[in-house]
């Protein structure tokens, strides 16, 4: 039985969580960060990894740009990319207000450093009103739980079921377990003190490596910058140079990983994978096959400030054919985020496909890459469903004898991420410890980037694959300060 196959988990995230974290917006160092104080912990935030704390956003801003906030509406969004460098986002926009069906109205993202937002306690409860609210979602990034799911998005079982299945008026309204993080923003949180901290574990002969790894692996991403930027406020010292001068081998490489924002961190990947003689496929297709709208846009204007050419053109100078088509079409970040699922739309794009692949001599690339690239992907999912429908096999098989090399491995890859992201990644750390030596490069990668988006669930479905936990393959594969500074991402150092 295929494993992807069943009823999905969770909602797959759009953004790194509830909201995409701040230091996924300010790719750049951050040159503007406010003098006065890190605001006091507020009443309504709390320790639950469901969003990021908002105090962050004029911390440097996007490449180049000195600007507050976040992108305009969705609605200019996709075709007009993000505002020029001369542009700034004015305070007064923000997010859009939250639309009807939402219980808790919020103004928007606040543009004050003076308190955290505070967090919604639910999200509607009833089918009606959650379409409809769905229809001006920022895409920065959907709440990754608290969302109401339907029939229509629980596809994949065995082709026997009935078409029945998708009848949103005669389906009830189900729960969707969120998602769980292992790294979630601390609180209260003093950044001058952890700072402190660590410059007492480096200071002097010696290093004391637990007290660093303590320190960096109960800390959000942004809250480690913040702790970077109060290092060098009070000792004159830039922190990743001090951790790198204390630190060595792949414990030095995680280490910098963890102190790198997220943008920055994804174009270096994206870079080297593509930088000198030949290109890692796997690297591109784990990366560009799973970020939403928002993150690629992101990573993308990351990579220009970092290396001064873009993302797009460096993909198309190192991949060929239809892959690098399906690359191209990918680094647009312009796949549809309506959560709303068209039936009869499904049921012609299943047919396209199984006309462009099975029913004709050869394959027609060009409808798989239009369909996997652009469709939403709870749409996708109603699609492989109507696919199996009409043929009685699963499109992972058609793939799989239409295709071949690494067009066949990131058509897969889209299959897998639609259907329960968290298995792709558990097979991805499978993969890079199975055999002789590990792949640290991409075992670092995972580990770093999901913590704080759903390594608990992808720690689960590594147990349920492979019937060994993820703890026990880590423990197995490294050694050393390396060992423990993995296993504190996963809560357990």
């Amino acid at each position: 039985m295929n494993p992807y196959q069943g009823q999905p988990r969770y909602l797959h995230n759009i953004g790194f969580s509830n909201s995409a974290p701040q230091s996924f917006g300010n790719p750049m160092p951050m040159p503007g960060l406010p003098n006065m104080g890190y605001p006091a912990p507020h009443p309504g935030y709390t320790n639950t990894g469901s969003g990021y704390p908002s105090a962050y956003p004029q911390a440097g801003g996007y490449p180049n740009q000195g600007q507050q906030g976040y992108p305009q509406t969705p609605s200019t969004y996709p075709s007009q990319g993000y505002p020029s460098a001369a542009q700034s986002y004015s305070p007064a926009q923000g997010y859009p207000t939250a639309q009807q069906g939402y219980p808790q109205t919020q103004s928007g993202y606040p543009q004050s450093q003076s308190a955290y937002p505070q967090t919604q306690s639910s999200y509607p409860q009833t089918q009606s009103a959650y379409l409809q609210s769905q229809s001006h979602q920022p895409s920065a990034g959907y709440p990754q739980q608290g969302y109401q799911q339907s029939n229509q998005y629980q596809g994949y079982q065995s082709s026997g079921q009935s078409n029945q299945a998708y009848s949103a008026s005669s389906s009830p309204v189900h729960s969707v377990p969120k998602s769980k993080p292992t790294v979630v923003p601390v609180n209260p949180f003093d950044p001058r003190e952890d700072a402190a901290v660590l410059r007492k574990a480096m200071k002097g002969f010696g290093t004391d490596e637990k007290a660093i790894i303590q320190v960096l692996t109960r800390r959000s991403n942004e809250q480690r910058l913040r702790i970077a930027f109060e290092f060098k406020t009070l000792y004159g010292k830039d922190l990743i140079s001090d951790l790198k001068s204390e630190t060595t081998g792949k414990f030095e490489d995680l280490i910098v990983a963890l102190m790198t924002p997220l943008p920055q961190f994804y174009a270096k990947e994206l870079h080297d994978a593509t930088a000198g003689i030949g290109t890692d496929e796997d690297v591109l297709i784990e990366v560009m096959c799973t970020m939403s709208n928002h993150e690629i846009h992101v990573i993308k204007q990351a990579y220009t400030a970092m290396y001064g050419t873009l993302l797009e053109d460096e993909l198309r100078g190192d991949t060929s054919g239809n892959f690098k088509r399906l690359m191209t079409s990918l680094s647009m970040g312009n796949r549809s985020e309506d959560f709303h699922v068209d039936q009869n739309r499904a049921r012609e794009d299943a047919r396209s496909l199984l006309q462009a692949g099975e029913l004709r001599l050869g394959t027609d690339e060009s409808i798989f890459n239009a369909v996997l690239c652009s469709r939403s992907f709870p749409q996708l999912a109603a699609i492989f469903q109507e696919y199996q429908f009409l043929t009685g096999h699963d499109i992972d098989d058609a793939i799989k004898s239409e295709f071949s090399g690494d067009l066949e491995k990131a058509l897969r890859a889209i299959v897998k991420v639609v259907r329960n992201k968290p298995l792709f990644f558990a097979e991805r750390l499978h993969k890079s410890m199975k055999g002789l030596g590990t792949n640290d490069r991409q075992l670092i990668r995972i580990m770093v980037t999901r913590c704080e988006v759903d390594l608990g669930d992808i720690a689960d479905m590594f147990q349920s694959k492979f019937g060994e936990s993820l703890q026990s393959w880590i423990e197995g594969d490294c050694s050393g300060h390396y060992k423990k500074c993995l296993l504190g991402l996963l809560g357990l150092y």
